[in-house]
C-alpha cells in the first residue's frame, strides 16, 4: 500500500527562525496581509515580523479582528479587506484561530461564494502564498491542510480541508510562546496530545505517522507539566513547539478520530475553546475505544514510561489511561459541569451533538468501529 506524506512547503524551526526565512519571503509577493488577534499584535512577535517584513521591503496591513474562535462573519471581513488593500499574500501569526483564519481568508480571496459553501468538500485553488507563525504550542495548524471556521448560523463548527491550504512556509519559534498564560499552555498542549494520540490510533496512520507521533506523545508528557509550571522555561518550550509541529504533521497525514468529532460540537454549542474542549473529553473517549486496539494504545504506555516491556497489551494500554488522567488533573482541565455548562441544556442537544460529529467523519477513523448510540453513550458517561 502506498501512503502520501505532505508537509509545508518549507519550514524554519529556532530562534531567529524569521530571520532565516527571510530570502524565502522576498519572493511570495510586496504587501502581506497580517493576521492576528488583538493581544498578539502587541507583543515582541509581532514587533518581529515587522521587523523582518521592513528587512525584506515588504509593505504590510494589519488585521486583528480574529477575536476568538473564527466565524464566517469574521472570514469574509477578512477578504474584504484583503481585496481592498490589494495584498498579495497572507501571514497567520497567533494561536490556530488566527492561524485557520489565514487559511480561510486565503483560500476565499480567490473561491466564489461563502466560506460554508466548502464544509465537507475538498477545497482546491490557486491561493495566495501562506505564512504561518504559531505563539502557542498546540493547534500544529502551521503543518496541516485543516482550518475549522464556526458557522453561527447553523451552530457548527466546520472542519474545511485541502491540500491547497497546507502552509508555504511554517516559522516555528518557541520565544515566541513564553507569554502564553498557564490556562493556554495547558490547553493547547492537550489539544497537541490529542492529535498525536489520535493519529497514532487512527485507521489512516502510517508508518510515518507513528514515529512523528509517539515521539511527540513523550515531548508532551515530559515537558508540558514543565512549560505549564514555568512559563519563562524555554527548554519546555522548545520541546512543545517541536511536539506541536510534530503533531499537526501527523493529523495532516493520518486525520483525526473520535475525539476532535465529539469536541467539536461542545465547543460550537457551548463556547468551549477547542483544546479545552478535547482535554475535557479525551479520557472517556479513549477509554471508551481502548479494546479496539489495546496494542496501539500499550505501545504509548509503554514510550511514557507509564508501562514496560514485560507489561500485558491491556495492561500497559490502561496504564497510559491511568496517566492521561493524572496530567489532566495536574493541569487543571475542568469537567462540564466545573466550567459551567448545565446538565440538562447539554442533554438537550446531546442527540444533535452526536449526529454533528458522525456528519463531520472524524469518529469514523476510529480503529473500533462507533456509531451514534456510542457518542451518545460517551456524552451520558461525561457527567
Amino acid at each position: 500500500m502506498a501512503y502520501k506524506f505532505r508537509l509545508p512547503g518549507q519550514t524554519f524551526i529556532g530562534p531567529d527562525g524569521l530571520k532565516g526565512s527571510e530570502a524565502v519571503i522576498k519572493d511570495f509577493g510586496k504587501k502581506a496581509f497580517i493576521i492576528s488577534g488583538k493581544n498578539v499584535s502587541k507583543t515582541d512577535a509581532m514587533k518581529t515580523l515587522a521587523d523582518t517584513l521592513l528587512n525584506c521591503n515588504i509593505d504590510w496591513v494589519l488585521f486583528n479582528e480574529i477575536t476568538g474562535e473564527p466565524t464566517v462573519e469574521m472570514i469574509e471581513a477578512g477578504v474584504k479587506k484583503y481585496k481592498e488593500t490589494g495584498c498579495d499574500f497572507v501571514i497567520g501569526i497567533g494561536g490556530g484561530s488566527p492561524l485557520d483564519s489565514a487559511k480561510a481568508i486565503a483560500a476565499m480571496s480567490v473561491l466564489e461564494g461563502r466560506i460554508s459553501d466548502y464544509m465537507g468538500k475538498e477545497i482546491e485553488g490557486d491561493f495566495p502564498p501562506m505564512v504561518l507563525i504559531p505563539t502557542t504550542a498546540g493547534t500544529g495548524s502551521e503543518a496541516t491542510k485543516f482550518a475549522v471556521i464556526t458557522d453561527t448560523e447553523r451552530n457548527i463548527k466546520m472542519l474545511l480541508k485541502g491540500d491547497a491550504l497546507i502552509p508555504d512556509l511554517a516559522i516555528i519559534d518557541a520565544r515566541f510562546t513564553i507569554t502564553a498564560p498557564p490556562v493556554i499552555t495547558a490547553s493547547t498542549g492537550m489539544d497537541a496530545l490529542t492529535h498525536a494520540v489520535e493519529a497514532y490510533t487512527s485507521r489512516r496512520g502510517n508508518p510515518l505517522t507513528d514515529m512523528y507521533a509517539l515521539s511527540a506523545i513523550k515531548r508532551i508528557f515530559t515537558f508540558l507539566p514543565r512549560a505549564f509550571d514555568d512559563g519563562r522555561n524555554l527548554a519546555a518550550r522548545e520541546e512543545m513547539a517541536l511536539a506541536a509541529y510534530e503533531a499537526g504533521v501527523c493529523i495532516n497525514n493520518a486525520s483525526v478520530t473520535l475525539v476532535h468529532g465529539m469536541s467539536r460540537p461542545v465547543g460550537a454549542l457551548f463556547h468551549v475553546p477547542h483544546g479545552l474542549a478535547n482535554a475535557m473529553l479525551i479520557k472517556e473517549c479513549l477509554s471508551y475505544v481502548l479494546d479496539g486496539c489495546y496494542e496501539r494504545f500499550a505501545a504509548i504506555g509503554r514510550v511514557i514510561g507509564a508501562a514496560n516491556d514485560q507489561s500485558g497489551d491491556q495492561e500497559a494500554a490502561k496504564a497510559f489511561i491511568e496517566r492521561l488522567s493524572e496530567l489532566c488533573q495536574y493541569l487543571k482541565i475542568p469537567t462540564l459541569k466545573e466550567y459551567g455548562i448545565s446538565k440538562g441544556e447539554f442533554d438537550r442537544v446531546k442527540v444533535k451533538m452526536a449526529e454533528d460529529a458522525m456528519a463531520s467523519g472524524s469518529p469514523s477513523n476510529t480503529i473500533k468501529e462507533v456509531t451514534r448510540a456510542d457518542l451518545l453513550e460517551i456524552y451520558n458517561r461525561l457527567w
